[in-house]
C-alpha cells in the first residue's frame, strides 16, 4: 500500500494539457438529478477493497434502487495514466481517491465537482477532520474532496537489533543527537546492518527533518521554494551526513538496489522512518511482527511528521452528481469510518474513529501514528507537484550519493522549482 509511488506522469507537461482540453464540457449537473441508480467508485489499493465493498454495501442498504462498484486499479501508476485518460474522455468513475500530490493538477482542470461544507446541502462538517486535511483538498475557496483517512510517520524499530547492541529502544525523549549516537552504536557493517537507512524519501524522511528544523519546502504562496532557507538545508543534512560522516547508513546506491522497507523487514536495519500505511505489510509477517515497534519520530529544533491523507472527490461529468455527493457524505460519515477502521489497513480521517484501528493490533504501539496528528505538518503541493518533485529526487540525489556538495545541489533544485513555479503562476494567470 505503498503511496510514495504516487507522483507520476500525470502531472507533466504534456498530461496538464490533456486534461485542460476537457475543460470546456465540464457540468456538474442540477440537484434534479433522481438518487438512484449505480456508482463506479475507483479506488487504487487491494488492501482496502474489502472495506471499500462493506462500506458500498452499507451505503446500498440505506438507498434502495442504488448500486456502487467498486472498481481496483491495483498498479499506482496504471491508476493515474487510466484516471487521466478516463477524466478527459468522460469515462472517470462517479467517485475516486485523490493524493494531494496530484489534487492541485485535477482541481486546476476542473475535474471536481465541488463539495458543501455548510447548510442543508453539506457534503461533510470540516469540523469532523483534522483542518489540515481539509485544507489540503480545497482549491482556490472551494472544497473538492473530502478526507478519507491518513498517514503520518514514525521510528519503526527492530528491538532484537537493540537488544543485541544493548541499545535503549526510542522513545518520545529523543532527539536527533540520539538518532545519530544510538545509529551509529547499532552499525555494524561486517555484518551489513546498519543504524537507520536515509533514503531520498520525501514523505518518510527529508519533509519530516525539513519541518523539525523550521525550514520548508514551498513557500505558503505556492511561488517560491523553500530549498534556499538555510533550516531547509539543515534537514537535509541530518541525511546526507548519516551516509557521509555518521557511517550508520547504506549509500544511496545501496538503497537504490534495495529498497528501505525490505532492508528493515530482512534485518539489516535496526531503525527505519516509515509512514502508517505500512503497518499491515510489518503485521503480515509473524516473525517480524514479534520484533518491531515504533516510537515518534526524534525532535529537531521541533517536533513534526509530515500529514497526508486521500479524499474521496466527485467526477464533474458524472451523470449522477447529487448520488454521488450523497455517496461522499455517506463515506465521510462515523458509520463507514469505523468500518474502515475496524476492517482496513488505512486510518480513517473523522475525529473520534481512528481508536479501533490501533486497537485491531495490540502488539504495536499504534497510538504514535494517532499522537502525531498533535505536531503534524501537512504535505506540501503546488498545482503541478511532481514537476518540482521531480527536480527534488533529482538534485537532492546528487547530495545524497556525494557527487555534489548539499549547498550546490539545493541551489540547483531552487533555481529549477522557482522557474516552474513561476510557470504555474503564469498559466493561473493566462
Amino acid at each position: 500500500m505503498r503511496r510514495r509511488s504516487l507522483l507520476t506522469t500525470a502531472a507533466t507537461t504534456a498530461a496538464t494539457a490533456a486534461l485542460t482540453a476537457g475543460c470546456g464540457a465540464l457540468t456538474g449537473g442540477g440537484s434534479s438529478a433522481k438518487r438512484r441508480g449505480h456508482l463506479t467508485y475507483g479506488v487504487w489499493d487491494v488492501y482496502q477493497v474489502p472495506a471499500m465493498k462493506r462500506v458500498a454495501r452499507e451505503f446500498e442498504r440505506s438507498r434502495p434502487g442504488v448500486t456502487v462498484d467498486v472498481q481496483l486499479t491495483p498498479n499506482t501508476t496504471t491508476y493515474w495514466t487510466k484516471l487521466r485518460t478516463a477524466c478527459t474522455s468522460g469515462t472517470a468513475p462517479d467517485v475516486f481517491w485523490m493524493n494531494g500530490p496530484n489534487f492541485g493538477l485535477y482541481a486546476n482542470a476542473g475535474q471536481f465537482l465541488p463539495l458543501e461544507t455548510e447548510g442543508a446541502d453539506a457534503v461533510f462538517d470540516p469540523s469532523d477532520f483534522p483542518s489540515d486535511l481539509v485544507s489540503l483538498y480545497r482549491w482556490e475557496g472551494t472544497q473538492y474532496g473530502a478526507p478519507k483517512d491518513f498517514d503520518t510517520v514514525a521510528l519503526w524499530f527492530n528491538k532484537e537489533i537493540f537488544d543485541k547492541a544493548g541499545v535503549d529502544y526510542p522513545d518520545a525523549s529523543w532527539t536527533w543527537q540520539d538518532l545519530i549516537n544510538n545509529a551509529q552504536r547499532l552499525t555494524d557493517r561486517r555484518k551489513g546492518v546498519y543504524g537507520i537507512a536515509a533514503p531520498v524519501w520525501a514523505q518518510e524522511n527529508y519533509y519530516n527533518s525539513i519541518a523539525q528544523a523550521g525550514g520548508h519546502v514551498i513557500s505558503k504562496d505556492r511561488k517560491r521554494s523553500g530549498y534556499s532557507d538555510p533550516r531547509t538545508r539543515e534537514g537535509l543534512k541530518l541525511w546526507v551526513d548519516m551516509i557521509h560522516r555518521y557511517h550508520a547508513s547504506p549509500t544511496l546506491q545501496q538503497l537504490t538496489d534495495t529498497d528501505t522497507t525490505q532492508m528493515f523487514q530482512s534485518g539489516k536495519l535496526a531503525m527505519a522512518q516509515e509512514a502508517s500505511y505500512n503497518v499491515e505489510t510489518f503485521w503480515a509477517d509473524p516473525e517480524f511482527r514479534a520484533k518491531v515497534d515504533l516510537a515518534p519520530l526524534p525532535k529537531g529544533r521541533r517536533r513534526a511528521s509530515i500529514l497526508h491523507g486521500l479524499s474521496n472527490v466527485v467526477y464533474a461529468r458524472t451523470q449522477q452528481p447529487e448520488l454521488a455527493r450523497d455517496f461522499v457524505r455517506f463515506l465521510s460519515g462515523k458509520k463507514a469510518a469505523l468500518t474502515q477502521a475496524r476492517h482496513g489497513p488505512a486510518i480513517p480521517a473523522r475525529n473520534g474513529t481512528q481508536k479501533p484501528w490501533a486497537d485491531a493490533k495490540p502488539r504495536f504501539s499504534l497510538d504514535v501514528h494517532l499522537d502525531a496528528l498533535d505536531y503534524a505538518v501537512p504535505y506540501p503541493i503546488s498545482t503541478n507537484t511532481a514537476a518540482w518533485s521531480h527536480k527534488e529526487q533529482q538534485w537532492l540525489s546528487r547530495a545524497w550519493s556525494g557527487d555534489e556538495s548539499l549547498d550546490s545541489a539545493t541551489r540547483s533544485l531552487t533555481r529549477a522549482m522557482d522557474q516552474l513555479l513561476a510557470q504555474e503562476g503564469k498559466a493561473a494567470r493566462s
